[in-house]
């Protein structure tokens, strides 16, 4: 494989493609084969690679400046415009964002301004969640495979399952914040009810407890809203997002109420600091992909239809469970060993898709929302073939 001995990996068994360039649904290799795209770098490329809009801004940024000075300290255009335009999509509880680099570090400054807000410090989080890699999102993550090596961890975490209301008892008057994804997703796609995240609400409303939604994976139009919680009709005192933020670039947010948000200018002022969060060039990429998703395409109003396509045309013998909500989906099989042997299959049949961290008996599908229904069909009919020889 071409990667250079001086760059650390994260695993033994890398897919290892050398790229050489990606344009809406496909990447190319050096070697000119193409592919196509199903899990659009693990829900980041949502409205595809290299969209037309998102590049002519990213060019036009570059012509005017970029860093500048950590965030906060200068007005910059392309942070007010985002901001502003973030505030135009987003209930009036949620109208101040603050821009940093990913959604591990949105997810560690929500659990910051929680703890400032309320003046408590206990956290109450989901199993088989995850909320990042740095040491406080992996405190919050429900993983014990991906956390056992690194303990100790922030002190004061409590886990519940998801989704089952009779456990919404161990938020309390000491709990500063719960912090759920409103659809788990590297769980394995799985979707709650709308009763569950009302009681949540609700629970969390009567002991002044704070709500974080992690919707780092399900924002952007992923679920088939802009942001999940909009299907459940519950609203989050804080909101994360990241990855298909940027429209390719990267660039996360952590979302509250201007009162909240101001508690993190004193005792002590600079509550949070980000060097490179807000980075002009990659507010400006975010604001185009808004932009495109909200304005220029009308992929939102397919993204369902599709989801359920690809889920109509998985079934097979070989498929245990299929969980969907709109592009995201987790195709279940009966072992990990399954799930590789259909990753590295559907590789020479020119798709990626991608297994899940925690759910190793089911792989991913993400595509683009932009992926065509032809597109869709070329693709099952090559999955079922591989299922078909499994």
């Amino acid at each position: 494989m071409a990667f250079s001995e001086h760059l650390a990996q994260t695993s033994p068994f890398p897919v290892g493609i050398e790229i050489a360039r990606a344009d809406g649904c496909y990447i190319f290799d050096t070697d000119g084969k193409r592919y196509l795209d199903l899990v659009s770098g693990i829900a980041v490329t949502n409205i595809g690679h290299r969209h037309p809009h998102v590049i002519e801004r990213i060019k036009a940024q570059l012509d005017l400046y970029q860093h500048v000075i950590p965030f906060g300290e200068f007005s910059q255009d392309p942070q007010n415009k985002l901001a502003d335009k973030l505030a135009s999509l987003l209930p009036d509880q949620l109208n101040c964002s603050y821009f940093v680099n990913s959604g591990t570090e949105a997810n560690e400054a929500a659990l910051k301004l929680a703890k400032r807000a309320t003046g408590r410090h206990e956290i109450v989080a989901m199993k088989r969640s995850y909320h990042g890699g740095t040491h406080g999102s992996l405190s919050v993550s429900g993983n014990e495979v991906k956390k056992q090596q690194f303990r100790p961890f922030v002190p004061g975490t409590t886990f519940i399952d998801f989704n089952e209301e009779n456990q919404l008892n161990h938020i309390t008057e000491k709990t500063a914040a719960v912090i759920v994804e409103p659809i788990q997703g590297d769980a394995g796609v799985r979707i709650p009810s709308k009763q569950y995240l009302k009681a949540l609400r609700e629970k969390c409303n009567e002991k002044d407890a704070l709500l974080i939604f992690d919707e780092i994976q399900t924002g952007m139009g992923r679920t088939g809203s802009l942001f999940a919680f909009e299907q459940f009709d519950v609203v989050p005192d804080i909101l994360t997002i990241a990855k298909a933020f940027g429209g390719g670039m990267p660039i996360g947010a952590f979302i509250s109420s201007r009162e909240n948000m101001a508690l993190l200018t004193h005792d002590p002022i600079l509550g949070h600091i980000t060097t490179f969060g807000g980075h002009p060039v990659c507010c400006a990429a975010a604001l185009a992909n808004l932009e495109v998703l909200t304005e220029k395409e009308n992929w939102l109003s397919e993204v369902n239809e599709k989801g359920q396509l690809i889920a109509r045309l998985l079934q097979h013998d070989r498929v245990k469970e299929i969980r969907q909500i709109g592009l995201m989906l987790a195709i279940e099989l009966n072992t990990a060993e399954e799930v590789d042997r259909v990753i590295e299959a559907l590789l020479k049949e020119g798709i990626i898709g991608f297994y899940f961290l925690s759910t190793r008996n089911a792989f991913r599908l993400a595509p683009p929302l932009c992926i065509s229904t032809e597109e869709i069909h070329w693709a099952c009919k090559r999955i079922t073939n591989v299922f078909n020889q499994l």
